[in-house]
């Protein structure tokens, strides 16, 4: 139950002040949060622009350490504040986030995803999109100058990772005959003012001739400057690690768990695929499933609605049972991504849930089919009750949680090792109990810990336990090797994952590191409570504290 709005205090005034100050310095994260008054305008990603964001982040953190308290509530609040904002200032500080770019998760990838995320039921909507797609040529230079800034400081992402965003703004500008994501947005437009139509085509047309003019530029200006080498070294991975992370890992311990963690579940795996197809293997079990009709959909809509209906069930299934759900949490859309190759996210609601929590699966290329039993954990990790739920239980807790707290205190540890732990916990509730999508539950752990091993391995350059590679030390070809052996998914996907954890390094990793926190916590606290032990109760608590790192959140789960 949410508590009643307290008065604010020292703490709460100083969050809200961090939020407006943020929101207007990144406007893409105030669309995303719903903070009005910024929906024209792009981030300043130049060098001048990168101090000033580093320069509030800096401000907010001084002025955090300098508030006293004035409950445990606070004490939760300032402690998730000040290793977020420090942590994101550390990026800055390396040089490190002003030298973003992959297709993942960089600037390049949010242009987008923001405009996706933008209101379109009235023509006023469609002339703020119109003036944000006017912008965005001139957002491009901005960026285009930061990183080439950072490259000179020696601060760059890989070659193949300037090849491949290179290669992403040519499809989102698209060509004559196949029309680009920008220009296929300006003629989604509903009919009405012809001046309207008039500028978002012209917007539309500068943003492609735009985007094809970044993609030479960064071939023919940055590329020279990128290394050729993938793995980003210790200092490096430290920082990023650090930061999706919420705490300092013991990355040897990690690799090593990771290993021992991959051979239990590809164990348990082998199990449920004999249940499935008796001495035909994961193999054999996996062909099976595919073939099963009543595991198949086709086409766009279908696939949007078994999204809808199978996160809308789940949602009904768990509130008032396992979960207390908040009314305006009990409303989630499923939607399919206007791109290929952008993989399955969630984005949450606004503040005032005019947009509420979605998640988004993106098809490859040409794809409307899928089946379902890889899908229902997916579901589950997205919807309720992972992302959907933590993230929008947070942003709803207005009584217990600062404006901070509640809209920008992401940290992919807890949200993605929540979402995980999330799918664990379905399975052991009985919503997993069908074979096949237990099956798709174990594969797509198997994929979370071979990511660890890989994620880590490759880019430390640590050795390969005899045995369990083709080869004694991480290359690109033995990664992809790696992958096809550890994941069932098309080629041209597993490619794409490692193209995501060779440029995003030090996030993939967290999914089972934030699991294992959870799962540990979880079996102290049942020890201390012994008999009385409320799993419940228990996650009522966790969600209660809100978004954190894993530093504070460890300290914090030892007091449940």
């Amino acid at each position: 139950m949410t508590e009643p709005v307290r008065p604010p205090s020292q703490l709460d005034l100083l969050a809200d002040r961090v939020v407006e100050e943020y929101a207007a310095s990144i406007p893409e994260v105030a669309t995303y949060i719903g903070v009005p008054g910024h929906d024209d305008r792009w981030s300043d990603l130049t060098p001048e622009g990168h101090g000033a964001h580093a320069q509030l982040l800096r401000t907010a953190i001084g002025m955090t350490g300098r508030i006293q308290p004035v409950d445990h509530r606070e004490e939760v609040a300032r402690a998730a504040m000040t290793e977020r904002l420090g942590a994101e200032l550390a990026r800055y500080e390396a040089g490190w986030a002003q030298a973003a770019l992959n297709n993942v998760s960089s600037p390049l990838s949010e242009f987008r995803i923001t405009l996706g995320m933008m209101p379109t039921e009235t023509e006023a909507d469609w002339a703020v999109i119109a003036r944000r797609l006017a912008a965005l040529p001139r957002a491009l230079d901005g960026y285009l100058a930061g990183l080439t800034e950072a490259a000179r400081h020696g601060r760059s992402a890989a070659a193949r990772q300037v090849t491949l965003a290179a290669a992403t703004a040519r499809r989102w500008a698209g060509t004559g005959e196949h029309p680009g994501y920008f220009t296929e947005l300006a003629t989604s437009a509903p009919a009405g003012s012809p001046g309207l139509a008039r500028d978002l085509t012209r917007a539309a047309a500068a943003t492609s001739a735009a985007l094809l003019d970044f993609a030479d530029r960064l071939e023919a200006g940055l590329l020279p400057l990128a290394p050729e080498r993938d793995a980003v070294g210790r200092e490096r991975y430290a920082v990023e690690s650090r930061f999706h992370a919420g705490v300092e890992l013991d990355l040897e311990e990690t690799y090593a768990w990771g290993w021992e963690e991959l051979a239990r579940i590809v164990a348990e795996k082998e199990a449920v695929a004999e249940q499935i197809a008796p001495g035909r293997g994961v193999a054999g079990a996996v062909a099976l499933l595919d073939a099963d009709p009543a595991r198949q959909v086709h086409g766009r809509e279908a696939l949007q609605a078994w999204l809808q209906e199978t996160a809308d069930r789940a949602i009904a299934a768990l509130d008032g049972v396992h979960f207390d759900i908040p009314a305006p949490v009990r409303r989630i859309e499923g939607l399919l991504t206007p791109t290929s190759g952008e993989g399955v996210y969630y984005t949450g609601p606004t503040e005032d849930f005019s947009r509420p929590g979605r998640m988004w699966w993106s098809l490859p290329e040409g794809v409307t089919s899928m089946t379902t039993w890889r899908e229902t954990t997916t579901v589950f990790h997205e919807g309720a009750p992972g992302h959907h739920l933590q993230i929008g239980q947070a942003v709803h807790d207005a009584g217990r949680l600062n404006r901070w707290q509640r809209l920008l205190a992401e940290c992919s540890g807890h949200a993605e090792g929540w979402a995980l732990y999330s799918e664990r916990l379905m399975a052991e509730l009985g919503f997993l109990d069908d074979p096949g999508d237990r099956l798709g539950m174990l594969d797509a752990q198997e994929l979370r810990a071979a990511r660890v091993v890989l994620d880590i391995g490759l880019h430390l350059d640590l050795p390969i336990p005899p045995g369990r590679a083709t080869g004694e030390r991480w290359t690109y070809d033995v990664a992809l090797a790696f992958l096809r052996a550890h994941v069932d998914m098309e080629d041209a996907m597993r490619v794409d994952e490692l193209h995501r954890y060779l440029g995003w390094p030090g996030q993939a990793p967290v999914y089972k590191v934030g699991e294992r926190v959870l799962l540990t916590c979880r079996d102290e606290a049942r020890r201390r409570a012994g008999a009385g032990f409320d799993l419940k109760g228990w996650h009522r608590d966790v969600l209660a504290l809100g978004p954190l790192g894993l530093g504070p959140l460890i300290t914090e789960l030892a007091r449940l």
